[in-house]
Parts: structure tokens; sequence; C-alpha cells
């Protein structure tokens, strides 16, 4: 009998430990900001939670920022630095094995891991502890369904040709005075020119999901499946738009420091829910 009552008050233990989950509130000189982890990335959420429990993120910066982009911290080496010192190596000396899913990608508010490049980290492994969080921007139906890599490469192909040198002549005007994004707009506009002209397809698929977010909440759709997404905003949007929207020097570094702590609070899914509106899937509630 004791047998019996012993294994019913495990069973009740654990059912209480997966009705809980982590808020961590990322407090900025800027503002507060509340993210959830996703039990999707089951490896960052852990190291993330662990890293943040031990106060490893307390006194760091923000130490990259672009504005309409994201904002980058986690680099134990900005504890204390000198404005304008040279930052963005820093860790814990390991690396998080990638957690792609196809249902986390990188709209506003994403919490995400930063990595080097592909060329000595093939695996696209995370850093230890460096992140962003996403601001990115609103985007159009026809930027998000256009393969921009491919329209690029068929537009500087098309110029070649002597025939379309007032086009030609157009795009390099555009950019030198306007600047990348609209010579990237004006090549959108010529999309069907440079198709039928150069015989490629420059179309591309993406999620509904996505598409429908990426139009209307904004976001960074370049980075999906590129970087592991873990988490997500739930309140303080606006702290993001702040700290996306101060000055930075040449290295993205903002001129004034925008200092990080952080705390990790353990609080009932259902409060969360109410508390933040973030629905967890329905096979955890």
């Amino acid at each position: 009998m004791k047998k019996v009552i012993y294994l019913v008050i495990l069973v009740v233990l654990a059912s209480c430990a997966t009705d809980k989950d982590y808020i961590v509130t990322i407090h900025t000189t800027h503002g507060d900001m509340k993210a959830v982890l996703f039990d999707e990335t089951p490896k960052h959420k852990e190291n993330f939670i662990k890293l943040a429990k031990e106060g490893y993120f307390d006194s760091t910066l923000f130490h990259r920022v672009i504005k309409d982009f994201m904002i980058q911290g986690g680099d134990p080496n900005s504890k204390g630095t000198e404005p304008g010192a040279r930052l963005g190596n820093g860790g814990p000396g390991y690396t998080v094995p990638a957690e792609f899913n196809k249902d986390l990608f990188h709209v506003k508010g994403a919490l995400s891991a930063a990595r080097q490049g592909d060329q000595v980290n093939p695996k696209k492994e995370s850093s230890g502890s460096q992140f962003y969080i996403v601001q990115g921007k609103v985007w159009s139906e026809e930027e998000l369904t256009v393969d921009m890599n491919k329209l690029g490469r068929a537009g500087q192909q098309m110029m070649q040709k002597p025939k379309n040198d007032s086009i030609k002549n157009m795009l390099i005007n555009i950019y030198q005075t306007e600047g990348p994004n609209a010579y990237g707009k004006k090549l959108v506009e010529l999309k069907d020119f440079i198709e039928e002209d150069m015989q490629v397809d420059v179309d591309k698929e993406i999620p509904q999901e996505r598409l429908d977010a990426y139009t209307t909440i904004g976001g960074a759709p370049h980075l999906d499946d590129e970087y592991t997404v873990f988490g997500k905003v739930v309140e303080g949007l606006d702290v993001i738009d702040k700290i996306a929207a101060v000055e930075t020097d040449r290295t993205d570094r903002p001129k004034e420091n925008v200092v990080v702590t952080m705390e990790v609070e353990e609080l009932p899914k259902k409060k969360i829910t109410k508390l933040y509106g973030y629905e967890y899937p329905a096979e955890e509630k």
C-alpha cells in the first residue's frame, strides 16, 4: 500500500513539474523584456536558463545593435569594458548543437542564438552564451516570395547586355544615390523583365504562417533555418525598438552602454498564458 501511495505522489509531482515553465526577465537600461523559452529547443533552453540563474549575463551589454534588424548580447567580455572596445568573441568555452524547427522563425521578438559563420562552423552550432533579439521590419508579400539572391545575380547578368545599358545606368544611379534597399526594391519591380530576359525563375515558396507574420508583425526572414530560434519576448517589444534606436559607432556598438541583468522565475503555465498571452502547444496544456 505504501508503495502505491509513493508512486501516486511521484506521478503528481511529475505532473506539477510539467505544468510549470520559466519566465526570463531581461532588465536593461531602456526597460524590461520578458521572454519564454521553447521546449522544442531543449538544449538551448536548459543552457540559457542555467547561465541566467548563475548571473552569467549580469552586467553584460547589448554590444551589437542594428536598427530594423536585431540587438545582440551575451558576450561576457562586455562586462566593464571601455567605450569603443571591440566585442563579440566572448563565450563560456563551448557551443550548443543547432536545434532548427520549421515552426520557430525570426518574427519580431524572437530570441535566437548567435554563432560563427559556416566557413568555420559548418554544423551551425550556436554560441554558448551570445544571443540576439529580432526587431526586423514589416515585409511585403512580393519581397518574401522572391529569391533576392537569385534575382540579384540575374540582374547583374542582365546589366551586362549592351541592349540593357539604360536599365543598368538607372540601377547604378539608384544604388549610388538611394542605397541598397532602394536598389533591391527596383530589382523586384523589374522581376518579370529580368526573368524573361534571362530565362530564369526567381520565385520561392514560404510557409503561410511565416508569410502572415512577416507581413504584419515583421522580422528578419533571411535568418530562418540558419540560426536557432529558442525563445520569444512576450512583453516589452517596445524596449527592443528603444534599444535598436540608440546611436552606434561604426562597429554597431551603442555609444552609451546598454547594460543587462537577468532573473528567472518559475510559474504555472496557465499563469504565464494569462499574464502574457503566450499559448503553449496543445499537447503541453
